[in-house]
């Protein structure tokens, strides 16, 4: 795939962003998703998208997102190796990636991993992202088919302190999207918000009515610094 894999986001906490090529995703069969093709198993080109990828970042913000079209643990143990380097050498204070649901019980030890101390004597904190997409358990695994069940919101909380959420897909409603919209501002530190963009899978799933809708409504989380607003999926500067 012809991709972008490096971007600067200077919205709310302003960051670089990469995009890196992964293993395959260990769920794959999320019925709105086709970024997954960009996944591969050939261990020599991941190596050489990430080579490529993150010698450009600068350490500019402080900041760094690393997104590989799956999980942050599906990344090969020397690109993991790479980045955490690359956080020390590059002064970085925050770093933001993505998780699956499946790999819950490792969350912490992920965190572990990149608890480095920077060149600036600063311990980098981690920030996993879980594309919850909605709180609504029929839609989340019915529709979207994310193959993601807890008994209830905290359960999320307790395990991450940074969601996605996705507006614009079949059967979302208004009170559904904001429920979604109230557990991320009183229950999460951060927040995603991506409006369903066309892709290969879209066709027959996206609302544009309720995507309308909510750009309408919901403007003011514009200026809610917790929240990232992305009416587009190349809206970090990547994809």
């Amino acid at each position: 795939m012809n991709l972008v894999r490096y971007g600067r986001h200077l919205g709310h906490r302003p960051r670089e962003v990469v995009l890196l090529r992964g293993l395959p995703c260990i769920w794959s069969r999320c019925s709105f998703c086709d970024y997954i093709a960009d996944n591969t198993t050939d261990v020599a080109e991941i190596r050489r998208v990430a080579d490529e990828a993150l010698a450009r970042v600068t350490g500019e913000f402080g900041r760094l997102q690393v997104i590989n079209s799956g999980s942050i643990q599906e990344l090969p143990p020397p690109v993991l190796e790479q980045i955490r380097t690359l956080l020390v050498e590059r002064g970085i204070e925050e770093f933001y990636t993505e998780s699956y649901w499946a790999y819950r019980n490792s969350f912490d030890e992920t965190r572990r991993f990149f608890r480095v101390s920077n060149r600036r004597g600063r311990t980098v904190r981690t920030h996993l992202f879980l594309g919850v997409e909605t709180f609504d358990d029929g839609l989340r695994n019915g529709i979207l088919n994310k193959s993601m069940h807890w008994s209830g919101p905290d359960d999320v909380a307790a395990a991450t302190d940074s969601i996605c959420l996705m507006i614009g897909f079949r059967g979302q409603t208004r009170d559904i999207v904001r429920r979604d919209i109230d557990l991320l501002l009183s229950k999460f530190r951060y927040g995603i918000i991506n409006l369903f963009s066309p892709n290969t899978k879209s066709a027959g799933l996206i609302d544009e009515e309720i995507k309308a809708w909510f750009v309408e409504e919901f403007a003011w989380l514009r200026d809610v610094e917790k929240v990232d607003v992305l009416l587009n999926n190349t809206d970090f500067g990547v994809g």
